[in-house]
């Protein structure tokens, strides 16, 4: 039995299918649903919801399988056996909405929409057993129960006080358990109270029972784990009534984020807990519930994993699916766009087993051909194709040519590497002039997307330099929009780092950073550790908007000073002007005054000649 509901709103959905295994479902940072199959290891489906980015999907549930026959659906006779077989079809998913969304991996499609239940996000979701029923838990404090054949709510009653955080349903279908500020055990047929019970100081997240027998027996056990919590709770509901505290705690070195539990059916039984925390570890357990346990109980078996690399890095595991031997384990790990999928014999004799493993941390993703709605084009022979797409996306095929082997070499279809990619090229002449020359191609934003990808992986500067040099905004919006997610937080550290540098480097970087935050925004904010992965970029947002206040005063300071100088300036020009025409005029009368005294004296000269 796993327990597929329970999942925090700030925990990425994780859920094995039931019984085979046979799928993974997830949704990732982008809020599109993923559906691996764990035997192929490849992405089996991919599901974008209409309001992926503003109703994102807070939790996911799978259905009990469901028997499909296969074969030509045709008239059988009673002596031909059918071949029946039970698969894993029907994905319940929460929105941040407060609808459900209801997702068939038969058809590939949605399968219906549950609106109106809900006034507030949906934080859990839980199938019954056995009827074609759903029950929801919201913001709102309120459970939902949902008939999935007509698609409207059969009841909704107020759960808590606070919001319902949590649900889970007894193997039986008798019985819920909802987890609000307390956690209370309801009857289905009359929709009231069974018990309460009351241990957890913080938001429960997970709830599940832990045994199959019925409740007047004193034998029927659940557990819970709560947020910031480092312990996993056990109740026994019991005949008499005294039920109040938990009879088992299970120690973790984290919150729990997925469980996997094998329940027991007798008191002969025990029960195997397979729980990964939030550090990314996976913790064993195997306990025989009888009656209270004082102290509480440590994992018989922890699992780490790492890497191969010098300095080893450890890798977080995602879930964990217990399977029918005792030391197997199917496990997921890696990051939610890409896991990876994996079954290990785990030596449960050892305290502490730490698996190494070398993940490449490639950003394309492997993709049935049969189940991909996109056509792949046709390129003929004689097109030249400088890229073949994004990582992510599949390359065009060539067609065959026709013509004889003369002209396959004659034809020029290799791939440009990326040092011809960078000669060709020129930021600086790129232009959309109509006296442009024709045979000279304009640099697309495709080229952008797919040689930043690879400069910041390589880090390699010069390739940087040439992307990050361009000054178009349209060139940069669409660059960045076609950026695989995973490369939007290596570019904000590298904005970052250019930030600091030369003013002009940073007008340009500011540009490219509005246009990340324009497209991923939704990306960056459900990351769990933002804050401390962008926490230089906003110490210097922080910074600079203190500064900048202060730069407005001086600016409108340094304002009236210049305009007071230039009509100063202004003023000083007119009286010097006035000044120097009063003086050349006064120099020219006084000329003529001694022009016309010395015309009426005698030449002393010509005298003083004449007597000589």
């Amino acid at each position: 039995m796993a327990t597929d509901s329970g999942i925090s709103s700030l925990q990425l959905p994780c859920v094995f299918s039931p019984k085979s295994r046979q799928y993974l479902a997830l949704c990732a940072q982008d809020g599109r649903l993923r559906i691996w199959n764990t035997d192929s290891k490849t992405l089996h489906q991919e599901f974008v919801p209409s309001a992926h980015l503003s109703a994102t999907c807070t939790c996911i549930a799978w259905g009990p399988c469901r028997t499909v026959k296969e074969g030509p659906q045709r008239k059988k006779r009673k002596s031909e056996a059918v071949q029946v077989e039970e698969k894993a079809d029907l994905l319940a998913m929460g929105t941040a909405a407060g609808s459900v969304l209801i997702y068939s991996t038969v058809k590939g499609a949605l399968h219906c929409t549950l609106d109106g239940g809900h006034s507030g996000g949906v934080n859990c979701v839980q199938w019954h057993p056995e009827d074609s029923l759903l029950y929801s838990g919201s913001d709102d404090t309120n459970i939902a129960e949902w008939d999935l054949q007509t698609g409207k709510t059969r009841s909704k009653w107020k759960a808590d006080r606070a919001a319902v955080t949590s649900l889970c349903v007894s193997p039986d279908g008798k019985l819920l358990l909802s987890a609000g500020q307390t956690i209370k055990m309801w009857d289905l047929d009359t929709k009231e109270v069974y018990r309460k019970f009351t241990g957890h100081s913080t938001a429960v997240t997970t709830l599940c029972f832990a045994t199959t027998r019925p409740p007047d027996s004193n034998g029927l056990y659940f557990l819970s784990g709560a947020a910031h919590d480092r312990l996993l709770s056990v109740w026994q509901v019991r005949e008499d009534g005294k039920d109040k505290n938990s009879v088992v705690s299970f120690t973790l070195t984290d919150e729990p984020q997925h469980i996997d539990l094998v329940a027991s059916n007798s008191k002969e039984e025990a029960v195997r807990l397979a729980v990964v925390c939030k550090d990314g570890q996976l913790h064993l357990f195997e306990h025989f519930l009888n009656g209270p346990c004082k102290k509480p109980l440590s994992p018989s078996c922890t699992v780490q994993m790492s890497d191969t690399k010098e300095s080893p890095m450890p890798i977080p595991l995602l879930a964990a699916a217990l399977g029918a031997n005792t030391r197997t384990v199917l496990l997921a790990y890696g990051n939610h766009l890409q896991p990876v999928m994996e079954k290990v014999e785990i030596n449960t004799a050892e305290r502490h087993v730490c698996l190494t493993r070398d993940v490449q941390t490639s950003l394309s993703l492997s993709m049935e051909t049969t189940v991909s709605k996109v056509k792949t084009p046709i390129v003929k022979a004689n097109c030249r194709v400088l890229v073949p797409g994004l990582p992510g996306h599949q390359a065009p095929v060539k067609g065959t040519s026709q013509g004889s082997e003369k002209r396959k070499k004659d034809t020029d279809t290799k791939e440009m590497s990326i040092a011809e990619r960078l000669g060709e090229i020129d930021l600086s002449t790129v232009s959309i002039e109509k006296g442009a020359p024709k045979g000279t191609a304009s640099l697309q934003t495709d080229n952008f997307a797919v040689l930043l990808v690879q400069g910041l992986e390589s880090n390699d500067a010069s390739i940087l330099n040439k992307v990050f040099q361009t000054r178009k905004e349209m060139v940069i919006k669409k660059t960045v929009a076609r950026l695989p997610l995973p490369a939007v937080l290596p570019l904000v550290e590298e904005l970052t780092k250019r930030l600091q540098g030369h003013p002009f480097t940073a007008v340009l970087m500011v540009r490219w950073l509005k246009a990340v935050l324009m497209h991923h925004t939704s990306y960056l904010a459900s990351l769990p550790d933002l804050v401390t992965k962008l926490g230089v970029l906003y110490h210097m947002i922080e910074s600079r908007v203190k500064m900048f206040h202060k730069l407005t005063k001086l600016h409108g300071k340094l304002y009236l000073l210049t305009t007071q100088v230039a009509t100063n300036d202004s003023s000083n020009t007119v009286s010097d002007v006035d000044h120097t025409a009063k003086l050349v005029y006064e120099e020219e009368s006084s000329d003529e005054d001694e022009a016309s005294g010395d015309e009426g004296l005698p030449d002393v000269d010509s005298d003083v000649s004449k007597t000589g």
